[in-house]
């Protein structure tokens, strides 16, 4: 196994993020660093993508440094320390995401999903997706719920235990794909989830959407979208970007309600005037 990893200075780690995501649609593993963020992305020899491809990709910001190593042969179980359960709350609900080797916590009051960090971008650590989990907890289940750009899962499968139906989760990469189905299986829920290009074609409508992605692909969503949910959930942006993708929602009608921070990320919360 190959650990390839990308340093870049923290004011444009989500830039380099979105570029690295193209040459890696399965995901990243990312870190904080006394002078930056740390990206990597890990894999088989000749699986991953070239340095030069890499060091291309970071170069749309003050790049740090690029290196390729070995990983030991026991990196499968020492890797599981990375993963720890993420809790997130809004008022009296909490929910709990958490890989399948940590014990269940046994509480009712919690709403439990489990999701493998191993298989696609998205496991609920990323602050992107703990401020999605926040917003969607802040809304009531009701109806139908469609999740642009799946990844693993969690915002649909979150969904659907909280008790939206149906829910439909879509995304661009046939791993996320396989990834969403998997974890929803293990969570035991019914989800609709199929492969879309959001950057050709509008996603599925449904009356709530959440679209963790990132700032040129939501803009894209907003220019595309010919009929606005009632209510959108939009993350995977950082804090200077997310003036400028709620205006773009603004012309599709939908209103700024709530936005939430976490260190450089936003999430807006919107709905139609």
């Amino acid at each position: 196994m190959i650990r390839l990893c990308v340093r870049v200075a923290r004011d444009d780690a989500g830039v380099v993020l979105s570029e690295l995501l193209e040459l890696s649609p399965a995901g990243v593993e990312e870190r904080e660093t006394s002078d930056g963020v740390e990206y990597v992305i890990y894999g088989a020899a000749g699986e991953l993508p070239q340095i030069e491809e890499v060091e291309a990709a970071a170069a749309s910001g003050p790049l740090v440094s690029v290196s390729s190593s070995e990983i030991p042969d026991d990196w499968a179980e020492r890797w599981k320390v990375w993963h720890r359960p993420v809790d997130v709350s809004w008022r009296f609900k909490r929910l709990r995401v958490r890989p399948p080797w940590e014990a269940a916590l046994g509480d009712d009051e919690v709403t439990e999903i489990v999701v493998d960090p191993g298989q696609a971008f998205g496991t609920g650590a990323h602050a992107t997706t703990r401020l999605c989990l926040e917003l969607l907890l802040g809304l009531e289940p009701e109806g139908a719920l469609a999740d642009w750009g799946c990844g693993t899962g969690v915002l649909a499968i979150a969904a659907a235990r909280l008790g939206w139906s149906p829910v439909t989760a879509v995304d661009n990469d046939p791993a996320a794909i396989d990834a969403t189905r998997e974890n929803a299986a293990v969570n035991g829920v019914a989800l609709d989830v199929g492969l879309a290009n959001l950057r050709d074609a509008p996603g599925p409508w449904a009356p709530v959407v959440c679209a963790n992605l990132v700032r040129p692909l939501l803009l894209d969503v907003a220019r595309l979208m010919d009929e606005p949910p009632r209510h959108l959930i939009a993350s995977g942006l950082l804090r200077e970007e997310a003036d400028e993708v709620a205006a773009a929602f603004a012309v599709r009608g939908l209103v700024e309600r709530h936005r939430r921070h976490c260190a450089e990320w936003s999430a807006l919360a919107l709905s139609v005037a």
